[in-house]
């Protein structure tokens, strides 16, 4: 018995991966990768703009940025999985954090990969060739990455509501604005 090529559809045409990230030179580059790879890969910037791609083109997989200039990625979701049922969900981040990585994986993606991260990591994931190897701590979370996680817990908690978020911190709405634009301590 012989296994279809991933990157394949049954028909013998190309898997469509939507791809949206608003940083143009890893967008440019891992859509090169993926192309080489033999995907068909559409493209956006913006949520706005890949809502209006994906209606145009549903994608058999996605790779979404978790935080874009317009809105937040996973608001992608819902669209993507009734345009597709079987859509393989691959989100990137460069804020990652634990809260975040638990409401992705609740919402179905099949993967949550931290930036900076090799195309080919991405690749695997959208073909589901990547194993998750349990991560093993060589040190504790500092006490500054364990303040950026609870924080991070309780803005999902209040579905992303900085005002909300603020005043259950008891800190002032800016001062949490700031922190929650600034990448997880080490």
């Amino acid at each position: 018995m012989t296994r279809e090529a991933p990157s394949e559809r049954t028909r013998g045409t190309p898997m469509r991966v939507l791809l949206v990230d608003d940083d143009p030179a890893l967008r440019r580059n891992l859509a090169r990768a993926l192309e080489r790879e033999g995907f068909s890969v559409f493209v956006a910037a913006s949520l706005s703009e890949a809502f209006r791609v994906a209606a145009d083109h549903p994608p058999d997989c996605a790779v979404l940025d978790l935080n874009l200039e317009d809105g937040y990625g996973l608001q992608l979701l819902e669209s993507l999985k009734e345009l597709r049922p079987g859509c393989r969900i691959v989100v990137l981040t460069g804020y990652d954090s634990i809260a975040s990585t638990v409401v992705a994986l609740k919402a179905g993606v099949a993967h949550y990969l931290a930036k900076p991260v090799p195309a080919e990591k991405v690749i695997a994931a959208l073909r589901g060739d990547l194993e998750e190897a349990p991560a093993v701590a060589d040190q504790p979370m500092s006490a500054d990455r364990v303040r950026w996680e609870y924080i991070q817990r309780i803005f999902e908690q209040c579905n992303r509501n900085v005002s909300e978020t603020a005043r259950r911190l008891n800190m002032h709405r800016r001062t949490l604005q700031r922190i929650l634009a600034k990448r997880a301590p080490r």
